[in-house]
Order: C-alpha cells, then sequence, then structure tokens
C-alpha cells in the first residue's frame, strides 16, 4: 500500500489557466505604468463548497502582498484588475480556499426556502462566526471582533427559540461583509508560480514616430547637422508626431564604402550608409563629425523636447572595417581561414562594408558588457527610446540580459525591435523584453489578411506580450501596394497604420512626398536610396500629404478609443476591397469606426454589417457617425449601414460614433 503523499491534503480548491502567464511564468507579460492589469483564473473544488479567490499582487521591490477580490465570471472562471502603479516589474499571483462561512450562508438560504428546522445550522454558523471572531481580534480588530461574538450569540439565541423567517438576519450582506474580511484561509491553494508583467511608460504603446535622415536637412545637397535638423523639427511637431527617430548617428567607415543605389564603389564625395557604423573618429559612442558634437546633439535633443517630441536612436550591432574595435578587439569578429576578417553576407545579398560581430567568440562577455555600454552612453545623454536594428540576428540570451540589465537601472527606457523575420524568433524577442516590434503589416494588403494578422497581434495570447508598430515604409521597404497605387495607397497605408495601431511610424520625408520609385523592377529598394546618399526634399510640394497626416494625427490624439490595441475589432463588410474595424475607450464613452478602401484605383461600396457590440451600441438604436477624415455626419441605426469610398476623394472614413441626445431623438420624433 503506498504511502499518503506528504504534501498538504486538505487544500481543496485547484487553481488552473491564469492569465496573462507568458510560457509558463517564464517571460513577464506587458503593461503601462498608470493602467490595470487585468488578471483571469479558473479556480474551483470538488463538491458544492462555495470558494473565494483573491488576486495578491505587489511590486517588485515590496515583500509585503496587497490582494484584491476576485469576481466570478461563470463557469468557474474569475476575474480581478490591480494598478501598475509605476515603472518597472510588478509581481502576481493567485490564491483561493474553500469558503466555509459563504458556504453555510447559502446553505442556509436553501434550507430556508425548503422550510427545515434550523437550530442546528444556526449552531453551526455561529460557531464559524467565534472562530472568525477569534481571527480579527488576532489581527487586532477588536472592534470587528465584538461584532462578530455578537452575531455569534445572537444565532445562538434564535436557535434555542427556534427563530425562523424567510429574511432570516444571518443571511444580512453586512455580515456576509463582515465575515469575509477574516476567512479561514489555514488549507487555502496559492498558485504555483508568481507571475511578472513589466510597465513601460505610455509611449511604448501609444505613440507616433518619424524617420527622418539629419544629414539630409542641409541646403541643397550639402551635408545636415544637427543644427541644421534643429530647424525642421517644428515641420515634424506641427504634423502631430510624438517621436522623432534619427538613422545612426555616429562616423561612417570609408573601407568598401557603398555609392548610390548601393554601388560597390562609392566616390570621394559619397556620405555611404549610416549603417556603415566606425571610422577613425570613433565607433558607436561617437558622432560622425558632419553632424556636429555632442554639444549640437544635446541642443537638438532639448529642441525636440521642447516641441514635444522625443528622439529615438538607432543602434545597430556591426562595424565597418575601420571601426576602432576592428584593431582593439579582432577577437570580436569572425574570420577567415586567410585571418582575415568576414564581412557581412546574407546570400546572395553581400554588406562589404560592414563586419558582423562574433557572439561565439571565446570573449562573449567581454563583448556583451561592451554592447550593453553602447545603450548606457546614450541613455546618459538622456535618450530614452531605441530602435534596435536586425536584434534577431544577435542571440536572445544577450538581449534577455542586456535589457533586463538596462530595465532595472532605468526602468522607463522604450526599446523598438526590427526584426521582420519568422513569427517565432519576432515572438520570442518581444518576450525578452523588447517592448515594441515591427510586423508584417507593410505586405499585408488584403482585406483577409489584414483582419487575421491584425487580430492574431491584438488579441491574447500574443497582446499578452507583444505590441505591434505598423510601418507603412522604412529606408528599407518601399512595397509594391505604395509603388502602384498613387496616392490614394498612401493615404489609404496611412489610415490603416494609424488607427488600427496604436503605436505607428513613418519614414519621411518620401511618405509624404509621395516617393514611389523602385530602384528596379521587382525591388523594394528606393531609387536613390537616403540609405546611400543625401536627399534635398522639396517640403512645400503642393502635393504633400502632409496636411492628412497633420490630421490623423490630431484624431489619434484626441480620441483616446485609438490610444490601445486591445479593443480592436473587424466588422463584415459586403465588399471585398472594403476593411471595417472599430476601437473604443475602456469606459466606452469614445468609439471611432474606420472603413478603408484597399483598392486605390477604383470607387467601392458595400454594407458595414456592425458588431453592435464592439461599439457599445444597443440594436436598433440610432447614432450619429461624424467622419473626422472629410467632416460629414450622418445618422445611422442598427447594424447595417451603406458606405461609399472614392479613392481619389478620400480612400477612408474615420467615423467617431455618438449615441444621440434627447433633444436628438424629439427632433426626429417631430420630423
Amino acid at each position: 500500500m503506498s504511502e499518503v503523499p506528504q504534501r498538504e491534503g486538505r487544500r481543496r480548491v485547484v487553481i488552473e489557466r491564469v492569465t496573462p502567464e507568458i510560457d509558463c511564468g517564464r517571460f513577464a507579460a506587458k503593461g503601462v505604468a498608470g493602467d490595470d492589469l487585468v488578471v483571469e483564473a479558473d479556480a474551483f473544488s470538488d463538491g458544492h463548497d462555495a470558494i473565494s479567490v483573491v488576486l495578491l499582487w505587489r511590486s517588485e521591490d515590496e515583500e509585503a502582498w496587497s490582494e484584491t477580490p476576485m469576481e466570478p465570471l461563470g463557469n468557474d472562471r474569475w476575474r480581478a484588475r490591480f494598478p501598475l502603479a509605476g515603472l518597472g516589474r510588478h509581481i502576481y499571483t493567485v490564491e483561493a480556499w474553500v469558503d466555509r462561512f459563504e458556504t453555510w450562508r447559502q446553505d442556509l438560504a436553501k434550507r430556508l426556502a425548503a422550510d427545515q428546522d434550523l437550530s442546528v445550522p444556526l449552531e453551526v454558523g455561529a460557531g464559524l462566526l467565534e472562530e472568525a471572531a477569534a481571527r480579527a481580534e488576532r489581527a487586532g480588530a477588536d472592534d470587528d471582533a465584538e461584532e462578530l461574538e455578537a452575531w455569534a450569540g445572537r444565532l445562538r439565541v434564535e436557535a434555542a427559540a427556534g427563530v425562523e423567517t424567510a429574511d432570516h438576519p444571518a443571511l444580512d450582506p453586512a455580515l456576509a461583509s463582515l465575515a469575509r474580511r477574516y476567512p479561514d484561509r489555514e488549507h487555502a491553494t496559492r498558485y504555483p508560480r508568481e507571475l511578472a508583467v513589466f510597465a513601460d511608460r505610455p509611449i511604448a504603446r501609444f505613440g507616433a514616430w518619424y524617420e527622418f535622415f539629419p544629414r539630409s536637412t542641409g541646403p541643397g545637397e550639402d551635408h545636415g547637422t544637427f543644427r541644421t535638423a534643429m530647424e525642421f523639427l517644428p515641420y515634424v511637431a506641427e504634423m502631430g508626431f510624438d517621436v522623432v527617430y534619427l538613422p545612426p548617428i555616429h562616423p561612417i567607415g570609408e573601407t568598401n564604402r557603398k555609392g548610390p543605389n548601393n554601388a560597390v564603389h562609392a566616390g570621394p564625395d559619397d556620405p555611404g550608409s549610416p549603417w556603415a557604423i566606425g571610422s577613425a573618429e570613433g565607433g558607436h559612442t561617437a558622432i560622425h563629425p558632419e553632424l556636429g558634437t555632442l554639444e549640437d546633439f544635446h541642443a537638438f535633443r532639448e529642441e525636440a523636447e521642447s516641441l514635444g517630441l522625443e528622439v529615438a536612436l538607432d543602434v545597430a550591432f556591426q562595424c565597418s572595417p575601420d571601426h576602432p574595435w576592428v584593431e582593439e578587439h579582432p577577437e570580436w569578429f569572425r574570420h577567415r581561414p586567410d585571418g582575415s576578417i568576414q564581412y557581412a553576407e546574407n546570400p546572395p545579398k553581400k554588406y562589404e562594408d560592414i563586419y558582423p560581430l562574433d557572439f561565439e567568440s571565446e570573449a562573449w562577455p567581454e563583448l556583451w558588457e561592451a554592447l550593453k555600454g553602447v545603450f548606457e552612453h546614450w541613455i546618459g545623454e538622456g535618450v530614452r527610446i531605441f530602435r534596435v536594428d536586425n536584434p534577431h540576428t544577435k542571440p536572445f540570451a544577450f538581449w534577455e540580459w542586456a535589457i533586463g540589465e538596462l530595465r532595472e537601472a532605468h526602468p522607463g527606457v522604450v526599446f523598438l525591435s526590427e526584426a521582420f523575420t519568422r513569427p517565432k524568433v519576432m515572438y520570442r524577442l518581444a518576450k525578452l523584453g523588447f517592448s515594441q516590434s515591427y510586423t508584417y503589416f507593410a505586405w499585408r494588403n488584403q482585406r483577409w489578411e489584414l483582419e487575421s494578422y491584425l487580430t492574431e497581434v491584438t488579441t491574447p495570447p500574443v497582446s499578452h506580450f507583444f505590441r505591434p508598430a505598423l510601418w507603412p515604409n522604412t529606408p528599407d521597404i518601399l512595397t509594391e501596394y505604395l509603388q502602384t497605387g498613387g496616392r490614394p495607397a498612401f493615404v489609404a497605408r496611412l489610415v490603416l497604420a494609424a488607427t488600427a495601431g496604436a503605436s505607428y511610424g513613418i519614414y519621411g520625408p518620401a511618405f509624404e512626398l509621395l516617393e514611389a520609385t523602385p530602384r528596379e523592377p521587382g525591388s523594394e529598394e528606393y531609387l536613390d536610396s537616403e540609405k546611400y546618399q543625401i536627399r534635398d526634399w522639396n517640403l512645400s510640394d503642393g502635393e504633400s500629404l502632409r496636411p492628412v497626416v497633420e490630421r490623423v494625427n490630431r484624431i489619434r490624439r484626441e480620441n483616446p478609443a485609438l490610444h490601445r490595441d486591445d479593443t480592436l475589432r473587424f466588422h463584415p463588410v459586403d465588399d471585398e476591397a472594403l476593411v471595417a474595424y472599430s476601437k473604443k475607450d475602456p469606459d466606452g464613452a469614445n468609439a471611432v469606426l474606420t472603413v478603408v478602401n484597399l483598392d486605390p484605383h477604383h470607387t467601392r461600396a458595400g454594407w458595414v454589417d456592425l458588431r453592435l457590440d464592439a461599439l457599445g451600441l444597443d440594436t436598433g438604436e440610432s447614432y450619429q457617425v461624424h467622419d473626422l477624415l472629410g467632416g460629414s455626419r450622418h445618422l445611422w441605426r442598427g447594424a447595417r449601414n451603406y458606405v461609399e469610398l472614392n479613392p481619389n476623394v478620400m480612400p477612408a472614413h474615420v467615423f467617431r460614433i455618438s449615441r444621440k441626445t434627447r433633444t436628438e431623438r424629439d427632433f426626429e420624433y417631430f420630423l
């Protein structure tokens, strides 16, 4: 006969399926400081006893737990929320126990309904209250202990007197609330894992990014500086962006420097690619001399901040052949059999102007420290947002360590992962700590593609650890849709990115100036790409999308529904070229419905079948839709409504939905 297990066998409650829980608690979920984290769990016991369930939570640097009762959702599912009061890691778990007093209370109600004798049950209840009183006394709550003792005495008197009424005082909700404060938790079940959530700054979830090259802000084709780039900042701020993102600002190598359009040989005046980092002037902690000095960078950052913009820097862990590390630390690079260092390749592509770092080097600990030091340097210079180039080509273990170390010291730092790679790799990087992630949005053009992909990345379980950043273009990506769709395609992709995504960005001025010519047919590289040469942009071009960008960003700021992704819902439309989706803020006060014509060449029309529950509307209810892009207002009723979009006028509606006021209903009646 086997022995009785040594664990406590009187813990009868089972706790399962806690959410959010990332890979059995291996990784932290994502949150935002100032928000609540909603936690759910399955909790149940054998038999018919009532149970109580609480959410336990604390910040990582606290020892004492706070707790919040979890409310039943049905089918043994429970929910509660707790506040993310500050930046950094917060810890949570779930505890549950058989609630003997609540079980007794429910049984008493059934006995009353069945007109049964209550003398014994009342004696049992009195005993439970006396036990609760003792726990209250131990907790120092003498007044509560006295009140519980009084209730116990009253039940004994009534048990002896045989008092039986349909609204028995023992069922008083005030008594239940009092007894609930002092439960018997001796045999409580604690979920075996303590889970974590990392609370970021709000900019990690909601923000509009604008990428530009400071070197293209000089007069004509002269090399720009941070000082000339400062003059460009009001243009960016007036369009309503939150983050101004700069490609690498470091010295650029001379050896194997690339020429225009990625030519293998550069001319004497060609500036090279900013991603070929390092020269005699320095490496990843230095500034390109033609951009200016560190003081000039400080002035640029301070000017940006005065305009409400935060500066993000590109971090690309690769080196030109002229980088100081090549001589100082040759062991950090991979060598060919002849002893020369291997330049970067992704066959058939060759990147002769950069050397990749060797993370399998025997000196990997020193390499890791040096790379972390790059972030620490720029954090020391006031930068709090980093876009990380190709993180999927560096070890996962490095990113988990580096981001963890940096966040512990600087919890407000935000990291954007630029990893256009396989989904599982992108998701792993997000779990390791990247605050945001580039997505496949640029290549999702059909309605079914958009609906499927955006639903995947904005709903659990993916949304617990992955924050999508939607970019219709980058210096590396000029999609076929933008190449062939003209102005309507640019507007459609802008509206999609800015309203379907809480975080989005554009690479400008190429985007608003409708740059659409590829280097060659079938390529997604720009002709005369700014990666390899200085461009002279005509910001006063009358065809510029600047007014549309300004309007879209103003709509984003003024509508809290667009500040998050978790309420994104798609609605059926009977024309496959039309996509409709909505968002609302948590309290339902603000709701936005967007309809986009995905066909940049033809007018499309159809009937939208709204999921009224997603918008907080009732069946048959009348409501107003105000097109924040075009300005028109319409009175709609019920779920099925007609839309028509001419892409050459405006390929999208962004409707703010308002319930009708009493005056509007009365006016309609008299009509």
